[in-house]
């Protein structure tokens, strides 16, 4: 627990990244993202959240951490701490599965940042959360996500459908050498 009472989520560093806590004065920042042209053009939804959208979310995100050990990180530069989005583990409600999940802004699409970042929550998934299985969902027309989970050693499972959206699955289980 930090000095508020809430749970102390952890830090992460790659070599170019930051995986923090988000902060009450990331809504805003985020919500700016989350506007931005195609960053939610494979989601269920794609229609940008308004403030109080991410606000709720964040509340929800933190709630997350307390009650399960793990969620999602802010993504930010290494260097000069910007928001770059966010990269975490949630809770499937339909199946309880465990996804991992991540989204940047296109500024910082194609550089390996999401890789990176996706990584280190797999990694986190199975040492310090102690999961059994991550999986991972991707729109079928999202070639760079795929790449993202493969490269993050998740594997292909099947084509199924997820909040009533149609989706490739992959799964990694957890084994002696990644725990």
């Amino acid at each position: 627990m930090n000095d508020a009472g809430h749970y102390e989520i952890p830090q992460l560093l790659t070599k170019r990244l930051l995986l923090r806590g988000f902060r009450p004065n990331d809504a805003r920042p985020l919500s700016t993202i989350l506007a931005e042209p195609d960053v939610l053009r494979y989601f269920p939804r794609s229609d940008p959240w308004p403030l109080g959208t991410v606000e709720k979310w964040l509340a929800e995100h933190w709630r997350h951490w307390e009650e399960h050990g793990f969620g999602w990180w802010a993504v930010a530069d290494r260097q000069d701490e910007q928001l770059l989005g966010w990269c975490g583990l949630g809770i499937l409600d339909e199946t309880g599965e465990v996804e991992v999940k991540y989204l940047l802004r296109p500024a910082s699409w194609g550089q390996g940042l999401a890789t990176e970042a996706a990584r280190q929550a797999v990694g986190y998934a199975f040492g310090e959360a102690g999961l059994s299985q991550v999986i991972g969902l991707t729109h079928p027309e999202n070639i760079a996500s795929q790449r993202v989970l493969e490269k993050s050693g998740l594997t292909y499972t099947n084509r199924a459908v997820y909040f009533n959206f149609d989706c490739f699955r992959y799964a990694r289980e957890r084994t002696p050498d990644n725990a």
